[in-house]
């Protein structure tokens, strides 16, 4: 039976593989700390460490074609077998089928923000600049009819960008432990 260990837990933040019992498996390596800074970024939902740039829906089309429509569809008809459906499902929380996306379910702006500049696109993350991120993240929602297509999305506004399920969720930042 497999159980977390914090030795394997450190082991795998740093980029080591190790096995159950904590010996090495001979794959991985070390990250050096300057990479590992650039991995542990933290963007905030009230817009607490954004980085500097900006981006309009018009740029984020063309970024999402070249690094994002292979795995995500806008909509489910446009692409059946992608992965998560990125825009629609407004109105739909409540019913038996709700359909989550970023325009009907996520809370805050900023998360669709920090997802992408985290995590896309697979098999590259952190491949994409913040101007491109930007870019992304104004195109998306601006599909989901959240902001305009004239929008430009930068450090100052992208945390005043009111997302429709906002008050969907308790909330939980800032945190009063």
């Amino acid at each position: 039976m497999w159980r977390f260990s914090p030795l394997v837990g450190v082991a795998a933040a740093l980029g080591v593989a190790v096995a159950a019992r904590g010996q090495p498996l001979g794959i991985g390596r070390l990250v050096p700390p300057d990479e590992a800074a650039a991995w542990t970024t933290e963007i905030a939902p009230d817009g607490a460490g954004l980085p500097p740039g900006h981006g309009s829906p018009a740029e984020g089309k063309a970024v999402f074609a070249a690094a994002c429509a292979a795995c995500h569809a806008l909509s489910p008809a446009a692409h059946p077998l992608a992965g998560p459906t990125l825009a629609g499902g407004r109105g739909t929380l409540a019913a038996p089928h709700p359909v989550r996306t970023v325009g009907s379910y996520w809370p805050y702006a900023t998360t669709l923000f920090d997802y992408i500049r985290r995590a896309m696109p697979l098999p590259a993350p952190h491949s994409l600049t913040d101007d491109q991120v930007y870019a992304v993240t104004a195109y998306v929602l601006a599909v989901n009819e959240v902001i305009g297509d004239d929008t430009v999305l930068d450090a100052d506004n992208l945390a005043a960008v009111r997302m429709p399920n906002r008050d969907g969720f308790r909330p939980v930042w800032p945190r009063h432990d």
